[in-house]
This record gives C-alpha cells, structure tokens and sequence, in this order.
C-alpha cells in the first residue's frame, strides 16, 4: 500500500497535524509506503545553505510523525523549493536496492531551480519503480512550456551504471504543481460548476486532459477521476477561491499521474494480461484534496494506490541477529550469513538503532563488518561491539547491516531487548539514597534557624 502526497506549501510552516493528509485513522491496513512531494518549500539563500548540512524543517517534521510508527526515511532529494521524500515499513528495507536520484532544473533556460522536477527510482521486491515530484511553469498561456518541460524532464539519465531511463522502469510516478489550467470557460461559469460540483463539465477543457489526448509521450500516463474541487487558488486559510484582485481562475494545477511501463501495447484483445504480465499491477484506491488545509493558496492531494508485485527478490541477502542478552556490562556479540551471490565490502557495517529511528545515519553505534569481526565459518560470521558502546539504559533495539557496494540496508533483525546496566543503575539510586539521607539535616538546620 503505497500513499502518494503532492502539495505546494507555498513557502509555509508545517502545519500542527497531518494525521488525514498520511491517513494515519484509517481503519484499513497501513500503508507500507509514503512518498511526500512538496513545491515551493522555502528556499531562501539562507534556509537552503542550512537544509544542506542539516534536514530542513518539513522533512524533520515528516520524520518525527512517522518514525515512531515504525517508518523510517529511505531516501530524499531536494532542488530548491522542490522536496521529494519517501518513507518505509522496516520490513520491507532489504528489499528495496539501488536507491538513486536526480534532480533537473528546467527555470530560467536550465540554469535555475525554482522550476523542474526531483526524482527518487529504485528496485522494489526486484521490479524497478521511479517517482517524480514536478513544478512546471505557471499560467494559463504557458502551456506549451509546460508540456516541453515535463517532457524534458521525462528524458533525465540517472548516473551510473545499468539503470534504467525513467521510461523505462516497471511503473514511473509523476506528480506535483503541473500547473495546468481550465482552458476557453470563463471565471463564473468555471465557479459555478464547482458549486454545483459539476466537476465533468470542466474535464474537457482542462490542459491536462487535452494535451493527453494530443502528446504521444502522456498517452500511456493514467490518472484517477478529478471528483474534488479544483485545489488552487485559494485565499489562505479558507476553502474560499481567491478573492484578491487578480481573482485566478480555480484550477486542478495538483495532480498525480501514473504509467507502467508497456501496459497499453501488451494487453489483448479481451482485456486480459498474460502470467508474465501480470508479475506487477497498480491499483488506484483513493485520489482526493484535503480541504482542511489552508498555509498555502495550494490544497493537498493524495492518491492511495496498491502495488501488487510478483517479488523477483523473495529472500534478504544478509539474515543477522544479536548473540544471547545484550547489556552495556559487557561486549557483545552479533551472528549474520549472507547469500553467496552477495557483494560484500571491506566498508560494511551492522548499525545497532532505536527500533523507532529516523533514517539510516541514526544508529547509536555501529561495528565495520570486517574489522570487528571475531570468528567465521562457511555458514555464518560474528562481529562484536564494545560494552563502552551499548547503551546502559537499555531500550529496545534492531540491527541493520549497510552495504556500501549497494548503497542501502540490505538485512535486519528482529527487535530486542537490552538490558540497563544494573551496576549504573545501583550507583544511581545509592546517589539518590545519599541525597535525600542529607535532607533532614538541612531541615533541621533551618527550623533551629
């Protein structure tokens, strides 16, 4: 289960709560899966020179409401005011390789970042799976620019070997502000419909759908039904349409479109998909705005989509866990086996994190798999960590193993316990019995005062 998040923030704050943006009441199961687009995050010189050395406020934000959910944040990319996030399921961690991004800028002729689009592709359960987060120029005669960019943007080569272009991956994501507008219909009418919620009577005449039916490169491009209101432009902090004095035309510039790749020329004529096929589908579940939010003249959309997936990769590459109980009293030690098709690395490393940790730098320690190892035979190898490194509060904990070759953890243990160091604690609380056996001294020296 695969959320989906476009939303031009319009330079603002994060709001207090996003629990119905991500979902997070649902009844149904939960998602497996959020991917988080934002356009126009602040980009001021100095905002963006901090976000470069530091994780800027929106992706803190995200990380601190979904990592205690058990999400941690697999990859992120960032162009100026474009931001593009994605966050997992611990579960699904060593199935997903080959992590890469790209970034093209298409404002001011190429060289400028305020407009383009940031990407994130990778290999899910062996199938490859790209996702796009676009800001295309803005107003209602540009939309010639606005194919010719998204178009532009579409060709962007990924570095590196062996990787796909973005055509060419099982199924490509491409959503943000497309800015596309309501062609030829005047302000009253256009207004008019949309109180009425005679939202097909607009269809016809959006750029978007007009131009699917005319550019071969957006004829295999799907996208849900358009049954909510327009999601630009509003007047800040209210579901009303703007009523400044350039009174914008309301527009569903906030879309979210999807294509797997050579679905249109391998269906037949019944309709039906062979077994080799069928290995992936993309079910769209839900595509609607949140009203409710108002820090921008933008509305949120969100699709909620399910990825069914025949795994090509069906088993980790690395299975490690702790050896017997783990305190800080003394070293401990860690068992993991590898698959013998691995490539393993001099600069691997096991990390111990917080089973709710953000991100794959938040482990409290962390031992080189090759410099720290203790004993190996053909099955399995151990690597110990120092009692100085465990932490003497104990907690509960997981394991990750990190492959430098592959650029992504490729197994993780199972949680577990580790015991606080009683030797600290029993200092602590002989501490606390001192402290407070010196109070009725100080008690009984002031009333003799």
């Amino acid at each position: 289960r695969l959320h989906l998040v476009t939303w031009n923030v319009g330079t603002a704050s994060p709001p207090p709560d996003v629990t119905s943006l991500l979902q997070l009441n649902s009844l149904g199961p939960t998602m497996d899966m959020y991917v988080i687009g934002l356009q126009e995050v602040n980009s001021r010189i100095t905002n963006f020179l901090s976000d470069l050395a530091f994780d800027d406020p929106w992706s803190i934000f995200f990380m601190t409401v979904l990592s205690p959910l058990g999400y941690i944040k697999l990859s992120s990319v960032r162009m100026q005011g474009l931001l593009l996030l994605i966050f997992v399921k611990h579960v699904h961690l060593p199935f997903i390789r080959d992590v890469h991004t790209h970034y093209t800028r298409t404002g001011l002729y190429g060289y400028w970042g305020n407009k383009g689009g940031v990407t994130i592709r990778m290999s899910l359960y062996g199938h490859t799976i790209c996702f796009m987060n676009c800001h295309l120029p803005a107003h209602m005669e540009n939309t010639e620019q606005r194919l010719d960019d998204f178009e532009k943007i579409l060709e962007m080569q990924f570095e590196g070997e062996n990787i796909p272009s973005t055509l060419d991956h099982d199924v490509l994501f491409c959503f943000g502000d497309l800015n596309f507008r309501i062609a030829d219909y005047g302000i009253h009418f256009v207004r008019e419909s949309i109180n009425n919620k005679r939202y097909n009577l607009l269809w016809e005449k959006d750029q978007l759908n007009m131009a699917k039916k005319k550019e071969a490169f957006l004829q295999e491009f799907i996208e849900g039904p358009l049954q909510f209101k327009p999601t630009y432009k509003f007047d800040l902090y209210s579901e009303v349409y703007d009523t400044s004095e350039k009174k914008r035309k309301p527009a569903w510039t906030d879309r979210i479109l999807w294509r797997v790749k050579n679905l249109c020329q391998h269906a037949s004529k019944e309709g039906e998909f062979s077994e080799e096929e069928q290995r992936i589908s993309v079910t769209l579940n839900n595509y609607i705005s949140h009203m409710s939010y108002g820090i921008s003249d933008h509305k949120p959309v969100t699709g909620t989509f399910g990825l069914e997936l025949k795994p090509l990769l069906s088993d980790p590459l690395v299975t490690l866990s702790p050896e017997g109980e783990w305190n800080a009293e003394h070293d401990v030690l860690i068992s993991y086996s590898a698959v013998p098709e691995f490539p393993s690395s001099a600069w691997d490393w096991i990390g111990l994190f917080k089973v709710a940790f953000r991100h794959v730098n938040d482990y409290v320690t962390y031992a080189w798999v090759e410099d720290d190892e203790i004993s190996f035979n053909k099955d399995s190898k151990q690597v110990y960590m120092s009692a100085a490194e465990i932490p003497d509060m104990g907690g509960e904990f997981l394991l990750c193993y990190y492959s430098n070759n592959l650029h992504s953890i490729v197994g993780i243990s199972q949680p577990f316990q580790i015991q606080p160091n009683r030797t600290l604690i029993e200092k602590d609380l002989t501490q606390e019995e001192n402290s407070w056996m010196q109070k009725p001294d100080n008690l009984e020296s002031h009333n003799e005062f």
